[in-house]
């Protein structure tokens, strides 16, 4: 008895050191990870909110060396700059609207059992994953739907995503089937059902497409420019700031721009660089907080199988 208990007071121990150890090396990693992560965010950040020419000097790492707001004011001033943010933060809000909906509904549809080409559906749309038509007739087609130089091109087109309708599908196909039954006998309709249960029920994988839809939304600037590229009135924030950032790259190219921007004192193409960075991933930045315990959880579900 005596060896078999130090066996294992032994094994104990060496488990729980190897344990210690493991949690030790995982979280300086993980603290490693956060590191190299947060810095290039943090470094641009710094260098924003301070001096330009003097940031031309190096040396600025986590914190600015003199402050000043003077790179994001010459980013606010830029022309259209407004009209874009108001057309970028409009089709954030109503394509992620209209995507989730229609996705939700053709999600629903094909994950029933009795609906009869629901195989047939699913293959088609993986298919269109990964062929697609081109960017001259996807242009062509806009073009002859009435889509360019309009607002809704930036809308109608992504209503419908292969991606984002599978994974909700595989979330609602792992809802108990009891559920649907029991609201047929009490009489209610795919609609009610819809609404009432499955809808309820689906709010973290709701949670995790509308981000995707919204973070794509509020990138993307090469629509724009492809389609509303004559339209001011139709331009997006991330146009007018890739507009701005190759009209600084340019300058800065020059030694006479950079004098220049020296004796004006404050602004660089590398701070403004950094501004306008800044300024497009503030509000995606914002919203992830609140929308992170869904999003993880609309990724893992139905990664188990029962």
């Amino acid at each position: 008895m005596k060896k078999s208990e130090e066996a294992f007071v032994q094994k104990k121990y060496k488990t729980s050191v190897g344990s210690k150890v493991f949690t030790v090396l995982n979280t300086l990693f993980m603290a490693f990870f956060v590191i190299i992560t947060l810095y290039p965010v943090l470094n641009t950040l710094a260098i924003s909110l301070n001096d330009g020419t003097d940031a031309l000097r190096g040396g600025i790492y986590l914190l600015p060396r003199k402050w000043t707001l003077q790179n994001y004011a010459t980013v606010i001033q830029k022309n259209n700059l407004i009209t874009g943010a108001a057309v970028s933060v409009a089709r954030t809000v109503l394509g992620t609207v209209t995507a989730l909906a229609a996705n939700a509904l053709l999600a629903f549809i094909v994950s029933r059992k009795r609906f009869l080409f629901k195989s047939q559906l699913s293959l088609f749309w993986v298919v269109t994953m990964y062929v697609n038509g081109g960017l001259i007739p996807v242009f062509l087609l806009y073009k002859g739907l009435g889509l360019t130089n309009s607002f809704w091109v930036y809308v109608i087109p992504g209503m419908v995503s292969a991606f984002n309708m599978l994974v909700l599908r595989t979330y609602m196909v792992g809802i108990p089937d009891s559920l649907e039954e029991s609201a047929q006998l009490d009489g209610a309709g795919y609609m009610t059902i819809f609404t009432k249960i499955i809808s309820p029920l689906c709010k973290p994988v709701y949670a995790t497409v509308a981000l995707f839809v919204a973070v794509g939304q509020w990138n993307s600037w090469f629509d724009a420019m492809l389609y509303n590229r004559m339209s001011g009135e139709y331009t997006t924030l991330q146009y007018e700031l890739m507009k701005l950032l190759s009209s600084v790259t340019n300058q800065g190219a020059s030694a006479e721009s950079m004098k220049n921007a020296a004796a004006a004192g404050a602004v660089t193409p590398t701070s403004v660089r950094a501004a306008a960075t800044i300024l497009t991933m503030l509000p995606i930045v914002c919203l992830y907080p609140f929308l992170q315990r869904y999003f993880i959880t609309g990724l893992t579900i139905g990664g188990v199988k029962e």
